[in-house]
């Protein structure tokens, strides 16, 4: 019926119920969608129809007009009234298939988390960062000389005996488990060292990582932990930019209020030494009885002082030109302070709930 003439009013009534009788049979949306192309589309007989009015006599448009108008009407209706029952067929039919019974038992999967040690390392590392700081790194299975020769331990000096320090097999080869980050230190300075002369850039370096001495496993102690150590090297630096550095840190991690003191200590490879302490979070120092303190008011964090001779002439830097500050906390140790945890294997035994207390972020 391409050829339908819309003068020819019975043919258009017959195209017209032609056209009803496939929308009235349309069972779904899409069939509803064929049907309106094959009967309005651009090549349908009723839209070609309409399309001659304009080649007519103008005495014939009239009522070819009145025709086809009466025919688009009809099919306009149709569709939408059509189009109207089917969507509320389509409503309801989604509603009753894709109920959901909130009360029915489901089986949870314990998400994974970061683990908060992580976390914390990241967090203490972003703040040096942001202080135009560098990350340094080093291996794990480190030389006896950056271990202990570069930071001026003596031969005979406890630390290197085999009840403290893990050596690598066989002994003589000169090879431990590094006891601290410190040699990274030594190796940040090595590596840096022709710049400082060259371009005059001073080192500022933080060292993070895992640590290991042959420690038993208990609450306050592993015999794999983690670190995070600092070097500073540069023309005039004192005791001052030391502490400067470090109270920036505590309030950083501890907030604004922390209050720290640094209390004269010894350690090989700094001149003078330190260790730095926390105001007691628990009892602010008014509590004698206080079991987080002791009593004394102050929780040990980490050591600190400034570089020994010694170790910069270890990594070519000459002592007389220039000056250096180190320090060192250990992250367990901080993620205790922060946060509260009691016991340090709950750090390492791997249960999931552990880590998820914590979320992605500290």
């Amino acid at each position: 019926m391409t050829d339908l003439s819309p003068l020819d009013s019975e043919a258009v009534e017959a195209a017209v119920a032609d056209a009803l009788a496939d929308i009235t049979l349309a069972s779904t949306l899409d069939e509803l969608k064929e049907a309106r192309l094959a009967h309005t589309g651009d090549k349908a007989p009723l839209t070609l129809a309409n399309k001659r009015i304009g080649g007519l006599d103008p005495a014939d448009k009239a009522q070819a007009g009145k025709t086809m108008g009466k025919a688009r009407g009809q099919l306009n209706q149709a569709i939408a009234a059509r189009q109207e029952v089917l969507e509320q067929e389509r409503d309801a039919r989604v509603l009753v298939e894709e109920t959901v019974d909130v009360t029915l038992p489901v089986n949870r999967h314990l998400q994974g988390a970061r683990h908060p040690l992580e976390t914390m390392q990241e967090l203490m590392c972003d703040n040096f960062v942001a202080m135009g700081w560098e990350v340094a790194e080093g291996p794990e299975m480190e030389a006896e000389w950056f271990n202990f020769d570069a930071l001026n331990f003596d031969p005979d000096h406890p630390a290197r005996e085999m009840q403290d320090t893990f050596f690598i097999q066989p002994p003589n080869a000169g090879i431990v488990l590094r006891t601290h980050t410190s040699p990274v230190q030594v190796r940040a300075a090595l590596e840096r060292r022709e710049a400082l002369e060259t371009e005059g850039r001073g080192i500022y370096v933080v060292c993070p990582g895992k640590t290991f001495r042959t420690d038993e496993l208990d609450a306050t102690h592993t015999p794999v932990f983690h670190q995070i150590e600092g070097l500073a090297v540069d023309k005039g630096l004192t005791m001052a930019h030391l502490k400067g550095t470090l109270d920036a840190f505590a309030r950083s991690l501890f907030g604004p209020d922390a209050v720290t003191r640094l209390r004269p200590s010894f350690f090989p490879f700094t001149e003078p030494s330190a260790e730095m302490d926390l105001r007691c979070f628990v009892c602010n120092g008014e509590d004698s009885g206080c079991r987080t303190c002791s009593g004394t008011g102050w929780i040990e964090w980490g050591g600190c002082g400034m570089t020994h001779p010694n170790v910069l002439k270890a990594a070519g830097i000459d002592p007389e030109k220039y000056t250096a500050f180190a320090f060192g906390m250990g992250i367990e140790r901080t993620l205790m302070f922060r946060h509260g945890v009691k016991d340090m294997r709950d750090m390492v035994e791997g249960d999931v709930h552990f880590s998820q207390q914590f979320g992605m972020e500290l």
